[in-house]
């Protein structure tokens, strides 16, 4: 109940950045953290980059399909951040914008990343936000990394949606969506891109 009252006032204080008045469900943020466990099988600690982990139902998956990963989460709401460290602890969260990654990473003497998971908005992919912002993350991730990213399925073909995939292709060799997960509010899907590009034609 706390977590829900957590995303409601953060939704009524500014609806367009939150973008929804329920967090994800648990089925939506499993099909989010998928890509881990090909992170764990190349013999190394996962990095994992956060970006938008709102009330940490992502944030839960990861760190129970991985509890020894390296997490790191940007967020820009201040209570969130506050009800994150009450949930997990002493949580690395900053406050700060999704195109502020690889600034993050190289504060930590992080190299790259092996997974990144975003629930941002569509505020977030807004004209060439969201060029910018897949060009942060492919340049943020290692060779072999992934990046999930979820959208609502009735949005699929407006605009914005065309927009996002689109945005999605000229950053990363491989890009697949996932099936309907109905049991979300609203139902979604999930992008998964990979093999991602150095160079993101504008």
């Amino acid at each position: 109940m706390a977590e829900l009252s957590v995303f409601v006032r953060s939704f009524l204080r500014d609806p367009l950045r939150t973008a929804s008045l329920v967090p994800s469900s648990r089925l939506l943020a499993e099909r989010m953290v998928r890509p881990l466990a090909a992170a764990h099988a190349r013999g190394r600690r996962p990095v994992v980059v956060e970006l938008g982990p709102g009330t940490g139902v992502v944030t839960q998956a990861l760190l129970t399909a991985g509890p020894e990963i390296r997490y790191l989460g940007l967020e820009l709401d201040g209570a969130m951040i506050g009800h994150l460290h009450r949930r997990f602890g002493d949580l690395d969260v900053v406050q700060a914008p999704a195109s502020e990654l690889g600034a993050a990473l190289a504060a930590r003497e992080l190299a790259d990343a092996d997974l990144v998971v975003s629930g941002l908005p569509w505020q977030a992919w807004a004209g060439r936000a969201g060029h910018d912002l897949v060009s942060s993350v492919a340049a943020a991730l290692s060779p072999t990394g992934a990046f999930t990213q979820f959208t609502y399925g009735w949005t699929l073909w407006a605009p914005p949606a065309r927009r996002q995939r689109a945005d999605l292709e000229a950053g990363f060799g491989q890009v697949d969506r996932s099936s309907v997960v109905w049991r979300n509010v609203p139902p979604a899907v999930v992008y998964t891109a990979t093999r991602p590009r150095r160079e993101v034609p504008a």
